[in-house]
């Protein structure tokens, strides 16, 4: 068989139906190939950097892979950021890489770059030896981005044997297992902690999303009497707002109370998390002594936090045997949790309350809530990285597990556009909308266009301060530069003009109520649509704000 037919016929076979890429000379016999078949389709984005945010937002909002196509040497390279993005959120999706021929590796040939090069950015980095085994290392590599920990896996295909005609070894059936069961003493162990809790907490990570585990979240949060703080990943694998089990997310916007939630409990479920750098600020959160951690990577144990117990397990099957071991148990805690959960969350409201206006141009604060009344409950949104994305994360309310998604500790910008087109993708009945920064959009700004040419009926709302505002913050505060140091006033830009110019709808909104109603029809509208929203670049950035509000 046609090698490259081969490739797609395998990618169909494992239900990968959208193919993200930027066409070269050297991907065109998989694009021919993909051209002959109507059940799975190529999306030619602008710019290598987008289509793996684009299969990143695809994977995120489905829980499915999508495929990656790129040429060798500036296109794989282009694509290592979302390739990284995608491994630290442990997000799988396939990544073909077209290969420098073999016989002329190590010569310079055009684009040539050491396939090792992608080693430490991906899952698995495989080649391609051999024509003939093709369909099975690609069988493999599908079977290993699905196994989780999930992850992003590259499959470099050498450029001539796309176009040879040899008989194609037929791949075996690969198990997506990895850890199988729970281990009965650990269970046992995790339960006499929690049990004898009488204020826990749950901290609740990615993992839990990656293994549908929000269901068995809940029952837990609710036997125990525990309110939950997600980490960035975690943020909607239980839903934001009233009546709710979450007291907030861990980020550098986190309220006071919010950490104290976490310090003053004496004992805590940590699920689907590895406790990183980022949520964690070095590790200078408290989290209680008696810790129960629950994760699929044994080396997250014992990182910046001691574990008194730690279970190496899928979050829904460790969660599914806990529940069990606490049927037998009695547990002190009360049935306070939501009660614990709403009392932080409104500290966290009265710490913003003074960041509610109506006046342009809009603290982020307000911009993020406007957009919340608008946004129905039921939509995705996808977050580009930025200062409004820390306001986000504490005022901005998730409604679901695969309803929200951000980038975690890698924090690229450039991600909302394209993760926004790659979920409309996947979701085709739901409606996404795609909350960016200026800076952001300027980094994936011809993505517009790729929105316009798929036909791709997404919202896009952009934050317009006319700053790198975090940077700038810092450059004043910390270093002796001016303030505004990194904005561009006297540059601005006219975002519904250039919307306008790449074919979009596109409109402004300065306050709230503009936001909601214009945001509202945007939604409606069978069209991708920018509403550029003016913010202040000079707001407080919400670390700092959270910190010292005290003294304000």
């Amino acid at each position: 068989m046609d090698v490259s037919r081969g490739v797609i016929e395998r990618l169909v076979e494992n239900e990968v139906d959208t193919v993200f890429g930027v066409p070269g000379t050297q991907t065109l016999p998989l694009n021919e190939a993909i051209e002959t078949r109507d059940d799975i389709r190529f999306v030619m984005a602008r710019h290598e950097t987008a289509v793996t945010h684009q299969a990143w937002g695809y994977a995120e909002t489905s829980g499915r892979p999508a495929a990656t196509v790129v040429v060798p040497g500036p296109g794989d390279m282009n694509a290592m950021n979302g390739l990284k993005n995608a491994f630290n959120d442990c997000t799988p999706l396939l990544h073909l890489a077209v290969e420098t021929e073999p016989e002329i590796r190590g010569g310079d040939g055009i684009h040539e770059t050491p396939p090792d090069t992608y080693d430490t950015v991906v899952k698995t980095n495989v080649l391609v030896e051999r024509p003939e085994s093709t369909a099975v290392v690609l069988e493999e590599a599908i079977a290993t981005a699905e196994t989780p920990p999930k992850g992003p896996v590259r499959v470099g295909i050498p450029k001539n044997f796309l176009t040879m005609d040899v008989p194609l070894a037929t791949p075996a059936t690969y198990s997506r297992e990895s850890v199988v069961g729970v281990a009965d003493a650990d269970v046992t162990a995790a339960a006499e902690v929690l049990a004898a809790a009488e204020q826990p907490v749950i901290v609740a990570g990615g993992g839990v999303r990656a293994a549908a585990a929000s269901d068995e979240l809940r029952r837990i949060a609710d036997r125990l009497g525990a309110p939950a703080v997600t980490t960035y990943k975690g943020k909607g694998v239980l839903p934001d707002g009233p009546d709710g089990y979450v007291a907030g997310t861990l980020a550098g916007s986190a309220a006071p109370e919010l950490l104290a939630c976490l310090a003053d409990a004496d004992a805590a479920l940590a699920v689907g998390t590895d406790f990183d750098a980022v949520a964690t600020r070095d590790w200078s959160v408290d989290v209680p002594d008696s810790l129960v951690h629950v994760t699929l990577e044994p080396d997250d144990l014992g990182t910046g936090y001691e574990p008194t117990v730690g279970i190496v397990a899928d979050a829904t099957v460790a969660l599914s045997a806990l529940e069990t071991a606490l049927d037998d148990r009695a547990v002190a805690a009360g049935d306070d949790a939501v009660e614990r959960a709403s009392a932080v969350r409104q500290a966290t409201s009265d710490r913003v309350a003074e960041l509610r206006t109506s006046s342009p141009p809009l603290p982020s604060v307000s911009a993020l809530e406007a957009v919340r009344e608008a946004v129905p409950r039921e939509a995705i949104v996808t977050v580009d990285a930025g200062g409004f994305r820390v306001w986000g994360l504490t005022v901005f309310e998730a409604a679901g597990p695969r309803s929200y998604v951000n980038p975690g500790s890698w924090a690229t910008m450039g991600t909302g556009l394209p993760s926004g087109i790659g979920a409309q993708f996947a979701n085709p009945d739901d409606d996404v909308v795609v909350l960016t920064g200026d800076g952001g959009l300027m980094m994936c700004v011809h993505e517009l266009h790729t929105a316009v040419a798929e036909d791709v009926p997404l919202t896009v709302v952009v934050f317009v301060n006319e700053d790198y505002a975090i940077i700038s913050d810092d450059a004043d505060r910390n270093y002796g530069l001016e303030a505004g140091e990194y904005g561009w006033p006297d540059a601005p830009i006219d975002f519904v003009a250039l919307a306008e110019s790449l074919g979009l709808r596109a409109e402004r909104a300065a306050t709230p109520a503009e936001i909601q109603s214009r945001l509202a029809a945007a939604i409606d509208a069978d069209e991708p649509v920018v509403l550029a929203v003016p913010t202040d670049p000079h707001e407080p950035q919400a670390s700092d704000w959270m910190r010292d509000y005290s003294n304000n």
